[in-house]
C-alpha cells in the first residue's frame, strides 16, 4: 500500500482549511491519500461553516491515513494557541503553522509519508511570530539538511519555469545575478527534469534580463557578461541550454514547444507567464531537497477565506504531482538520497 502524503495546515486564517476539505472530497475515491497535519476542531468548525460534509478522524500515525482515507479525512493533531478566524491572521498561531511544516518534513525524512504538500502561509504573519526564514523553500532546506540551496520550479500543463532569484526585492535580485548562480540553478533543474519528470534530455531555455535580451549590449550588458557565459558553461557540461532569449517572446505558444523549462532571471519574470497561462493548475515544486515537496501556486487569499469560494484545483494538482514524483523516486531508490532533486 503506497505511503500517504503529508498536507500541512498553512495559515489557519487563510483558505488552506477549505482547500483541504474540498481536496479530500474530490480525491477520497481515487487518491492520492493524504494526512492533514492540522487542528481537527478548526477543520470541523470550518466544514460546518461552509456546509461541507467531511467526516474527520484524528489519527496517531501517518500509516493509518491510507486505510481510512476513502471514509474520512485523517488528521494528525496540531494545537492552536488562539481560535482560528477566517480572514483574520493571528501571529499567535505562527508556531502552529511552523510545527505543521516541521512535522511534515520529519515524517518525510523518516519515510513515513511519501512527500510533503504545503498549504499557503502568510510570510508577514510568520515574521511577526519570529519566523527567521524567507519562506517555505528555505525553511524546508534547513529542516532537511539539503546539500545545496533549494530551487523553486513552477509547473503547469502549459509551462515549467525556474526563477534564479525568488523572494528578494527586484533591485537586490539584479545585484545577486551571476553566472555561477545561473549554472547551479539550471543544473539542479536539469537533474530534476530527468529524475522526477522522466525527461531523458531536458531542454532549458534561458531568458535574458533586459528588453530584447540586451539588443547586443545597447539595452544592457548582462546577457553578454553573465547570462551568455553561464549558458556556455552549461553546454560544456552536456546540458541542452539555449539563449539568452528575449523575455517578451519566450513564453509564446510556439516558443514553449522548443523547451522543457525556462530559466528566468527573477521571480516575476517566471511567475507572471505561468500564472497567466494556467493559474488553476499551477504547482510549486521544490528542487534540491531529499524529500518531495509541492504546493499550490497561490497564497492565503484572506479576502475570501471562510466564504466558500476557494478553488482547490491547484492543491489537487500539487497532491497529484507529489504522488507522481514520489512514485518515480521510489522506482529509483538513489534519487533524493544525496540531498538533490
Amino acid at each position: 500500500m503506497p505511503l500517504p502524503l503529508a498536507l500541512t495546515m498553512g495559515d489557519p486564517a487563510g483558505i488552506g482549511g477549505e482547500l483541504t476539505l474540498r481536496a479530500w472530497s474530490m480525491l477520497r475515491a481515487s487518491g492520492p491519500a493524504f494526512a492533514a497535519l492540522d487542528n481537527p476542531a478548526r477543520l470541523a468548525a470550518l466544514a460546518g461553516l461552509l456546509g461541507l460534509d467531511v467526516p474527520l478522524r484524528r489519527i496517531d500515525a501517518p500509516e493509518e491515513a491510507t486505510a481510512c482515507f476513502a471514509d474520512c479525512l485523517p488528521v494528525l493533531f496540531i494545537p492552536l494557541a488562539a481560535p482560528a478566524r477566517p480572514g483574520h491572521p493571528d501571529p499567535a498561531n505562527g508556531p502552529a503553522v511552523t510545527a505543521s511544516i516541521e512535522l511534515a518534513a520529519r515524517l518525510a525524512m523518516e519515510r513515513q509519508v511519501a512527500g510533503v504538500v504545503t498549504n499557503p502561509i502568510s510570510k508577514i504573519t510568520l515574521y511577526q511570530s519570529g519566523f527567521a526564514y524567507p519562506g517555505h523553500t528555505e525553511f524546508l532546506g534547513a529542516l532537511t539538511g539539503a546539500a545545496s540551496p533549494p530551487v523553486m520550479m513552477l509547473v503547469s500543463p502549459e509551462l515549467r519555469v525556474v526563477p534564479v532569484s525568488v523572494h528578494v526585492a527586484l533591485r537586490r535580485a539584479l545585484d545577486l545575478l551571476d553566472a555561477g548562480l545561473i549554472v547551479a540553478i539550471a543544473r539542479t533543474a536539469a537533474r530534476a527534469l530527468r529524475e522526477d519528470f522522466d525527461i531523458e534530455r531536458p531542454r532549458l531555455a534561458v531568458a535574458g534580463l533586459n528588453p530584447h535580451a540586451g539588443e547586443g549590449g545597447a539595452l544592457g550588458t548582462e546577457e553578454e557578461t553573465i547570462i551568455g557565459p553561464a549558458i556556455a558553461a552549461l553546454i560544456d557540461e552536456g546540458i541542452a541550454a539555449s539563449g539568452p532569449w528575449s523575455p517578451d517572446t519566450l513564453f509564446t505558444q510556439a516558443a514553449r514547444a522548443g523547451y522543457d523549462a525556462a530559466i528566468c532571471m527573477y521571480h516575476d519574470q517566471a511567475l507572471i507567464p505561468l500564472k497567466t497561462l494556467d493559474m488553476a493548475n499551477g504547482v510549486n515544486v521544490t528542487l534540491g531537497l531529499p524529500i518531495v515537496r509541492t504546493s499550490p501556486d497561490h497564497g492565503t487569499a484572506f479576502d475570501i477565506a471562510g466564504l466558500g469560494r476557494a478553488d482547490p484545483s491547484s492543491l489537487i494538482a500539487a497532491l497529484r504531482l507529489a504522488a507522481e514524483i514520489a512514485a518515480r523516486r521510489a522506482a529509483r531508490p538513489h534519487v533524493g538520497a544525496r540531498g538533490g532533486a
